[in-house]
């Protein structure tokens, strides 16, 4: 935890402090920021208080006293949760205005993790409650040039087990084989645990109406077998299985022949200049010095699927962001399921991802690619970038 950097970050926002307060570990921001011990069994409410200005403060009970112990500032140990009550509003004073992980309205999930009892007792002290999303896309979301280096490392396997599927594909269909979408995503978890990566689930193998599906899981039950004529998806995310490594994320298309129709290609297309355009916003922006919103970038990418006609079936937001979990905590590419008016920060990672889906036609399609800004404000796209659709027999 960088003190000095979060309380010059409290200052510029005319903020008092921020507020970190968890039970059961169920605050995985806190425990980033703060460098929690998330091993041991925490069965008791703690409390860790930044001011703007002077000496952190600490709260914890009086079972488990050590657990701010590796923090700065001075230790309040309660029993009674009356004892709590009032040792947490004297830590306070004469806070007017603070940030927790809280979002008004829900407008943002990831940061929305403070229950509302908790928010409500604050407010009973007369302090106003403010969301700490810009913080924690600055203190918890930010990533290193190591952060980097390891995102990078997951893009070499990532785009390695991409090429090597597309591959498969093609070989086991001239061999008058018919895998299925199952079958092939046990392949990937093959080459992906090869490369002593980690993930939780996925990939998405999705061919025809499945790859209109943006969610969509295969198993042994539910999967299409692959044939000549089939639409391909592939959507794979991982990172490598060491503590601090960050995820890599992206999304390919193929086509069962030697030759993509032209009406395949065309849709493709409409996606891949929707990501472009929005890849090339953030460029002009940056190097305007200029500053940009998840929103905006959300607002430019969409508006080339608008345009084409197929607005209604664009039906996620354009991107996430990425970190150490796959869907990070940090700025979201979005003006559809919420309005993400944080700021695009450097040291942020996220996806461009636009999509068009047409389940009644059996046709989904989706461009995935994975965006850097780095601290002198360089963007940065790891890997190779899809331009066309592939067509798998030719490889």
């Amino acid at each position: 935890m960088d003190l000095s950097a979060i309380q010059k970050a409290l200052q510029l926002a005319s903020l008092d402090g921020w507020l970190f307060y968890d039970f059961h570990n169920r605050d995985a921001i806190a425990a980033r920021v703060l460098k929690m011990d998330t091993s041991r069994f925490a069965s008791r409410r703690w409390y860790y208080f930044i001011p703007a200005k002077g000496n952190p403060q600490k709260l914890v009970h009086s079972i488990e006293p050590w657990r701010c112990d590796h923090l700065p500032g001075e230790k309040h140990i309660y029993l009674a949760w009356q004892q709590q009550h009032e040792f947490l509003k004297s830590m306070l004073q004469p806070a007017e205005k603070i940030a927790m992980q809280y979002s008004p309205n829900n407008a943002i999930p990831y940061v929305s993790i403070v229950d509302g009892g908790t928010i409500d007792l604050i407010r009973s002290f007369g302090i106003q409650v403010v969301s700490s999303a810009d913080l924690v896309g600055q203190f918890e979301a930010h990533l290193s040039m190591e952060d980097w280096e390891s995102h990078k490392e997951a893009a070499a396997v990532m785009q390695m087990v991409k090429d090597k599927t597309f591959i498969e594909i093609g070989k086991r269909i001239k061999n008058g084989e018919n895998p299925t979408e199952f079958e092939i995503q046990h392949y990937m978890h093959l080459l992906m645990e090869k490369e002593n990566m980690f993930w939780e689930d996925g990939p998405i193998v999705g061919v025809n109406e499945h790859a209109a599906d943006p969610h969509f899981a295969p198993t042994e039950e539910n999967s299409h077998q692959l044939k000549k004529g089939d639409l391909v998806l592939l959507d794979l995310w991982a990172k490598k299985k060491r503590p601090g490594s960050i995820y890599y994320d992206i999304t390919w298309m193929g086509y069962i022949g030697a030759e993509v129709p032209q009406h395949i290609e065309d849709m493709f297309q409409v996606v891949r200049k929707a990501r472009d355009a929005a890849l090339n916003f953030i460029k002009d922006r940056l190097k305007a010095k200029k500053d940009i919103y998840g929103w905006e970038v959300d607002d430019r990418c969409r508006a080339v699927i608008e345009d084409a006609g197929y607005g209604r079936l664009f039906i996620h937001r354009t991107g996430h962001n990425i970190g150490e979990e796959v869907h990070g905590n940090g700025v979201h590419i979005d003006n559809l399921e919420t309005k993400d008016e944080r700021k695009i920060l450097s040291g942020t990672c996220f996806s461009i991802e636009p999509g068009i889906y047409m389940p009644e036609k059996k046709l989904g399609f989706r461009t995935e690619i994975d965006v850097f800004i780095t601290e002198d404000g360089f963007v940065s796209v790891s890997g190779a970038i899809q331009e066309n659709v592939i067509p798998i027999l030719l490889l």
